[in-house]
């Protein structure tokens, strides 16, 4: 097996549990409780991602073993590795939720990559522990999947996330009401190895601070800068807290820009699912644009009021960042740090839009005007049922000259609308060329960035529930298949046209395909 050695400087810097018993509970003055994963039946290695294997010194025979699946199974440990589960709060669709915590993560440890970064490596689904609450701590395959996957498609997308190292069936069944409805049925069980330098999210810093406990925020704000922001050690200590909350929120920001870019939906912004290093962290009823509907939400608990829209994730991360905001405020003697922070992510997130315009339409700089032509663009998508991956693919692809109404055929999803809406994209492909004529960008430089920034395949609902189906059945080959794809989002890929079609008749209203729950 890997050579790995195990840091424990999270459990030795921050108050643990005293308490070992594994029961659910309040745990407080403690950031972290000792947990062993509980055992499953039969692990069997269904997928792993060669980049994060590559990083930790796993070669394929240890892969290819049954030891590697017991041990991301949570069936056996490696020396050194001191398993655990954090504890935090958050706030949950706008509303205090008090203590949540891993309810089914487990960390196993950290350990040096070969690419000099920390890692810390930690198991979703493997068995209960202090918080989780009314939870068994178990995982089921589709969720699973769906997370493996999205992992690292969002990482060769360019976008900040945690990673995923290996994707293993326990061989038990997990009981899963999928949709809330009083029918619950018995799923497929699985376990993710997902990698990060870091699991904190604002819901630990919120718990602490709600509770009273200045002490014990201050002890882990100042662990987290000097393990996680090595870059301010040299700032002064009165300003030292202001600059890493400024820090956050500018991650924050461009992490959000990143998700606008891709046209990634998180569906569960809650603080508790916020990285305190600017990650994409958690993934559950992700979703991802089909046709152009800035109020799409693939959370069906999140139909009615759609908190987590797709347009609306700007304003949530700074909702969050407020709430964050207002944990650390006994750290400060006044406000004007953390509202120069919040005042960092509107100027950060500003910039970062107007990057993602000038990539997306192919321009050397987004002017003013720029804003109103992509708003106008998407306007016209919204209109006409339009692919939004489709449509700045096909804006990429095309020279300025042969772009025609004719040219968008295949990013339609419904035809009278298409229709309908014709003549005010002809009316914006006019200004567009005019623009262009305006641009000092050649057309091969213009090419170039443009694909850089208008991914051609992205991780479908579709296409991630047709894995799963197929996982389900007996067959998770093409899991690594989708993964294969998903490594080269911004490559032409011939044979595999077919994972950059826009969304299939038959998955427009089926489970999986359009909007999920937060069951997993």
């Amino acid at each position: 097996m890997a050579n790995l050695h195990f840091d424990e400087t999270f459990l030795r810097a921050l108050p643990g549990d005293p308490d070992r018993r594994n029961v659910v509970r309040e745990v407080r003055g403690a950031l972290w409780s000792e947990v062993m994963p509980t055992r499953v039946p039969a692990p069997s290695l269904l997928a792993y991602s060669r980049e994060m294997a590559a990083t930790l010194g796993f070669g394929d025979e240890e892969i290819a073993s049954a030891e590697f699946a017991e041990l991301f199974a949570g069936n056996r440990l490696m020396d050194g590795m001191r398993p655990y589960a954090t504890n935090y709060g958050g706030h949950q669709f706008g509303q205090w939720a008090g203590q949540l915590g891993d309810g089914r993560a487990i960390t196993l440890g950290t350990v040096a990559g070969n690419d000099g970064q920390d890692w810390e490596l930690q198991l979703k689904g493997a068995g209960k522990t202090p918080y989780s609450r009314h939870a068994d701590g178990r995982a089921v395959l589709r969720s699973s999947v769906r997370e493996f996957l999205c992992s690292e498609a969002m990482h060769h997308l360019g976008i900040p996330t945690t990673r995923a190292l290996s994707l293993v069936a326990t061989g038990e069944d997990v009981l899963r009401d999928m949709f809330y409805d009083g029918h619950p049925e018995f799923e497929p069980g699985a376990v993710v190895c997902r990698a990060a330098p870091s699991f904190l999210r604002f819901g630990h810093f919120e718990l602490p601070a709600a509770r009273g406990e200045t002490g014990l925020l201050r002890t882990l704000v100042d662990f987290t800068v000097d393990r996680h922001f090595p870059e301010l050690k040299t700032i002064s200590p009165e300003h030292r807290h202001g600059d890493w909350f400024a820090e956050v929120c500018r991650r924050t920001a461009r992490l959000v820009a990143g998700w606008m870019r891709a046209g990634f939906v998180h569906g569960v912004l809650n603080t508790d699912n916020m990285s305190i290093l600017g990650l994409t962290i958690d993934y559950g009823p992700y979703g991802w644009i089909d046709d152009y509907d800035p109020d799409f939400t693939p959370n069906t608990t999140d139909a009615q009021g759609r908190r987590y829209r797709f347009e609306w994730q700007p304003r949530v991360a700074y909702w969050n960042l407020a709430q964050l905001a207002r944990a650390l405020s006994p750290l400060f003697d006044d406000a004007a740090p953390l509202q120069a922070g919040l005042d960092v992510f509107v100027a950060t997130y500003a910039e970062a839009e107007r990057g993602n315009i000038a990539g997306k339409l192919g321009l050397a700089e987004c002017r003013d005007n720029d804003l109103v032509l992509m708003a106008d663009l998407q306007s016209w998508m919204h209109a006409a049922e339009a692919d939004m991956t489709i449509v700045f693919r096909t804006l990429s692809d095309i020279p300025a000259d042969g772009l025609t109404v004719d040219a968008f055929g295949d990013a339609h999803y419904d035809a009278g609308k298409r229709d309908i809406a014709a003549e005010q994209l002809q009316a914006w492909l006019q200004r567009y060329r005019q623009r262009l004529a305006d641009d000092p960008l050649d057309a091969a430089t213009r090419r170039t960035r443009m694909r850089a920034a208008n991914p051609k395949y992205i991780l479908r609902n579709w296409l991630a529930q047709r894995a799963i189906e197929r996982a389900q059945q007996g067959d998770p080959s093409g899991i690594s298949e989708l993964l294969e794809v998903m490594r080269h989002p911004h490559d032409d890929q011939p044979g595999r046209e077919e994972f950059a079609g826009k969304r299939p008749v038959w998955a427009r209203n089926r489970a999986g395909c359009s909007m999920l729950s937060c069951s997993s």
